[in-house]
């Protein structure tokens, strides 16, 4: 047995998430009803990423900001900068997209247990309540706007405390940080778990039937992340940006991919931050920021799902309310929720510029939960990888200004 598990351990990761992958898909396809226990490793793998993110961020982000040096230059307004440019023009490219490739939805059961927010005021009014939210209700709740902004209060105000107390915050968050990675290592049985469920309760076909649908929101998310966000980063470097771009989808898109959390994986990206030997002052709030606003993913999510419906409808729209939806779908993102297909949430919002029923809205969420297991897989993918590159982009920006050396 031990012999097996070193076997096993010598396997990469992403292997390993494969390998479970294909198990689940299996047992789905031949003996679901027998096998149907395995779906509590999914759920006990998704409790435990959503139980631990929370602490994680909180202790990342007092921990940086505790430890900052007075006077130290850091990027976040052009980091923050990016995020919101890089979650409109994924907006934008989705609804360009639809428009070329228009797609109709046969409308799925209405999504049950979930409430949409009633406009956009709601959705703003919102984020500026949960900025001041009581901290440990934001930490039960994984409430990461409010979880933000007091790590920030707490990290600035042990700036003058002892370097003992600093070094205690910092040893609770390499302690989280290290939980987190155990829970990642359980990822290929999770992940068997994720697979089976889904596919045990829609089946193969129910995925099939979305092909199209999945195609455009696919391929717009793929056009983001290998041509939209590589023109973002040139403009930033002046140099090829695809190496970076390359590194940061495979060290952190792919495992994105597959535990479908930003806040799950932000240790990934602390990591390849620091690999890139970036500014720990820095990266040590844009990432923990990013997996929050940074949402690329699901503006494309929301943008393509809402003009599907638009389509089956036969409404017609013309280009000054696309634009709108461009914007209005970037605001949303920003919003959405933490949880695994909190974007979805956000599509009744949208819907409801074109004049569509909730209603309906909610069937088109449903179709969204169906084809959750690969479109929540890949907009987390891109939201998380992305995260990454623009906070290298905005350093190696400022370093070429300042004439040193990028090493991609």
């Amino acid at each position: 047995m031990d012999k097996l598990l070193n076997q096993w351990k010598k396997i990469s990761l992403v292997k390993r998430i494969i390998i479970g992958m294909i198990i689940g898909i299996l047992l789905a396809v031949t003996i679901p009803d027998t096998a149907k226990p395995i779906t509590i490793l999914g759920s006990l793998f998704v409790g435990a990423l959503k139980s631990i993110a929370p602490i994680l961020v909180f202790f990342l982000v007092a921990t940086a900001i505790s430890q900052h040096k007075s006077g130290h230059h850091t990027n976040m307004k052009s980091i923050v900068i990016l995020y919101l440019i890089g979650t409109f023009l994924a907006g934008l490219v989705a609804v360009i997209v639809s428009f070329l490739f228009p797609v109709t939805l046969t409308l799925a059961t209405e999504a049950e247990n979930v409430t949409p927010p009633a406009g956009v005021v709601e959705v703003l009014t919102s984020l500026l309540l949960n900025l001041v939210d009581n901290p440990i209700r934001a930490l039960y709740n994984a409430n990461y706007i409010g979880i933000l902004s007091f790590a920030v209060l707490f990290g600035y105000a042990l700036r003058n405390a002892p370097d003992t107390t600093k070094t205690m915050l910092s040893n609770f968050s390499d302690a989280t940080s290290s939980i987190v990675q155990w829970i990642i290592n359980l990822a290929p049985l999770g992940i068997m778990g994720l697979v089976f469920d889904s596919i045990a309760t829609n089946g193969i076909i129910s995925l099939l039937s979305y092909g199209k649908l999945l195609l455009v929101l696919i391929g717009c998310m793929l056009f983001v992340a290998l041509i939209v966000n590589p023109l973002i980063v040139y403009f930033c470097i002046h140099r090829n940006p695809y190496p970076l771009v390359f590194k940061c989808l495979k060290e952190s898109g792919i495992t994105a991919f597959f535990t479908r959390s930003s806040a799950a994986n932000i240790p990934v990206n602390m990591r390849l931050c620091e690999a890139l030997k970036l500014d720990k002052d820095t990266y040590s709030v844009s990432i923990p920021l990013g997996a929050t606003i940074n949402m690329a993913g699901a503006a494309v999510t929301i943008s393509v799902l809402t003009l599907a419906a638009v389509n089956t409808l036969g409404t017609q729209v013309d280009i000054g309310t696309a634009f709108i939806l461009s914007v209005l779908s970037a605001v949303c993102a920003c919003g959405a929720s933490g949880v695994a297909g909190g974007s979805l949430l956000l599509i009744p919002l949208a819907c409801s510029l074109f004049g569509i029923s909730n209603d309906i809205a909610m069937k088109v969420v449903g179709v969204g939960f169906i084809i959750g297991v690969l479109q929540d897989s890949f907009e987390t993918a891109l939201n998380s990888s992305t995260d990454v590159l623009f906070t290298a982009a905005a350093e190696f920006g400022q370093w070429r200004k300042e004439g040193k050396n990028i090493e991609l």
